[in-house]
């Protein structure tokens, strides 16, 4: 998948374009209908299959106190999709000016970078543009107006109810990753880069991978077996997620900590991918450092088990 930021990039010498349009937190089953029925209708009528997608939540610039946890970080979003097997990727900068932009405007210079548009598939409650001023009816009138298809997707239903991110978010904040797994239509997994920590756990004899998860929905705080993805190799690992009571820190901050089995060596700036395969238990506060130690070594101990 060529990934582009701007849509003359794209360059398609003379072939139409099938665009889905959406921010696709978590490319769950609903997201997956839309960015499917583009690339079959570029199958179809011998088109590019294009993604629209912005790097950052509308929320973040629009009602920051409104920006929702994330379910998946940008670069892992963009392999998911890239997976679905579509040609391109149009990411967009979204920042206040384009906040600004009226949905007219952002779909006419859409029409006329890429050139014959030949459909245009989104959500059926899908809103752009300044105020959420424009809708799939606007995609329609315009796309009477400019020659182009316009695919209001239904919402997909699961267990009777419809399969949205917010619905994920709330199963994954609540322990339900099997639920979170179904809706996603692929097993949830939680990425971050690798960044510096205290070096505790190297100094308990048990080095830790600690991931940068600042505005990602998390599951609940505890102790997971879990596999870890790093540089293309899949690893036994052991994850914390929690504050570190034990260390009674004035500030607090939650942490994402994995203690790979059988592994040395440095990951400093790589991303990880943790898939979560069982809960060991809740996290805890331990009299000391030693307490803290002992039971690390039963946890690895209880993860080797359940692998």
């Amino acid at each position: 998948m060529k990934i582009i930021h701007a849509a003359s990039e794209l360059k398609p010498e003379g072939r139409r374009v099938c665009l889905a349009i959406g921010f696709f937190d978590g490319v769950h089953l609903g997201h997956q209908q839309i960015i499917r029925q583009t690339i079959a209708d570029a199958q179809q009528h011998e088109a590019l299959s294009l993604v629209v997608t912005f790097d950052q939540h509308p929320n973040t610039v629009v009602a920051p106190q409104r920006v929702p946890p994330l379910i998946y970080s940008l670069p892992q979003k963009l392999r998911v999709i890239g997976s679905l097997g579509c040609d391109a990727l149009l990411l967009i900068h979204f920042d206040q000016a384009f906040s600004q932009q009226p949905g007219e405007v952002f779909i006419r210079s859409l029409a006329r970078d890429l050139g014959q548009v030949q459909s245009l598939c989104v959500g059926s409650t899908f809103t752009f543009g300044y105020k959420r001023g424009g809708n799939v009816a606007l995609l329609k009138t315009l796309g009477e107006e400019l020659r182009f298809i316009v695919h209001g997707m239904s919402a997909v239903a699961l267990d009777g109810r419809i399969v949205s991110s917010t619905r994920i978010r709330e199963a994954i904040r609540a322990g339900d990753l099997d639920a979170a797994s179904q809706m996603l239509g692929r097993a949830y997994s939680l990425a971050g880069q690798i960044i510096p920590g205290d070096q505790l756990g190297r100094k308990l004899g048990f080095p830790t991978a600690n991931l940068e998860v600042a505005g990602l929905a998390l599951p609940p705080n505890g102790v997971y077996a879990v596999h870890a993805l790093v540089r293309g190799q899949t690893h036994r690992a052991v994850v914390n997620i929690g504050f570190r009571p034990t260390l009674k820190s004035p500030t607090p901050q939650i942490r994402v900590e994995a203690h790979m089995l059988d592994f040395q060596g440095e990951l400093y700036g790589e991303e990880m991918e943790i898939t979560f395969v069982k809960k060991l238990r809740e996290e805890q506060t331990f009299p000391s450092l030693t307490a803290l130690q002992e039971q690390i070594a039963r946890d690895l101990t209880s993860a080797r088990a359940q692998f």
